[in-house]
């Protein structure tokens, strides 16, 4: 299942969704929950066309609308509870893939049954923007295993390699490509994250949505800590998938979910 959520952004959509179209993964079902209060997305002809250009190639493709807006958490969790596939993507709805990244994602969390696979989102506009002091990177050089991160860990840093184009100018670098993908270790993933579904409704999915106020951040982050921590999560490397780089939909980001709820 790939569940988006969205909210009032029709163009980035269209663009999120043709990205699924190119995918060499065969067989997947699409629900795209939209929170828009100026349009309804299922409107739009760019995202209907695309929609049936999925549906052409096999795929099933739902356009739910979901109001009253509660919050990030509780637009996750109404998408959570949905799913039905053993594996669950949660990509955001500012999102461009390459061909082969959803295949190479579940190749990777099939081969090592964890908790989550993200790939990290890069700013193509930072390609010339290099941040040497930022491209650390820690590689899974056995099977991944549960850990514990926490806000202020020195594990919490790891977060600077998803910055601009860092992860592009690692895997670069690196020599990384489909063929020879790399796990690393995480300290969250933003934007494309590929969860075993039954751990992470173990781990509480996003039903916390209940504990914050409606406007809040973080919520990915608090789900991704809890899981990694019972099951394991990491970063795969090259990523393939690319940030729009628009304007935020959540502006008020003072509640920040993993600050203000325990990540365990």
């Amino acid at each position: 299942d790939i569940l988006v959520p969205t909210c009032d952004r029709v163009s980035a959509l269209a663009v999120t969704l043709t990205g699924l179209a190119s995918q060499t993964l065969r067989s997947f079902r699409v629900v795209v929950s939209d929170q828009g209060e100026r349009h309804d997305v299922a409107d739009s002809r760019e995202v209907e066309t695309v929609a049936r250009l999925l549906r052409l190639h096999g795929h099933d493709v739902a356009i739910v609308k979901h109001l009253p807006r509660r919050g990030m958490a509780e637009q996750r969790e109404f998408l959570l509870e949905g799913a039905r596939a053993p594996y669950s993507l949660f990509l955001d709805d500012d999102v461009l893939l390459e061909p082969g990244v959803i295949e190479r994602m579940l190749r990777a969390i099939e081969e090592e049954r964890c908790g989550f696979v993200g790939c990290a989102l890069i700013g193509l506009s930072y390609l010339n923007d290099v941040r040497p002091d930022e491209q650390q990177i820690e590689l899974w050089e056995g099977p991944v295993r549960p850990e514990r991160v926490v806000p202020g860990s020195p594990e919490w840093k790891r977060h600077r390699l998803h910055n601009a184009a860092n992860l592009y100018h690692v895997q670069q670098r690196m020599g990384a490509s489909a063929e020879r993908q790399r796990k690393y270790h995480v300290a969250w993933v933003g934007g494309c994250v590929l969860y075993d579904t039954a751990a992470l409704r173990d781990c509480g999915g996003f039903a916390f949505w209940h504990e914050l106020p409606r406007e809040h951040c973080g919520e990915d982050v608090l789900a991704q800590l809890r899981v990694m921590a019972r099951y394991g999560g990491c970063g795969l490397i090259p990523s393939g998938a690319y940030h729009l780089e628009l304007p935020t939909t959540i502006p008020d980001r003072r509640t920040d979910a993993p600050r203000v709820l325990a990540c365990s």
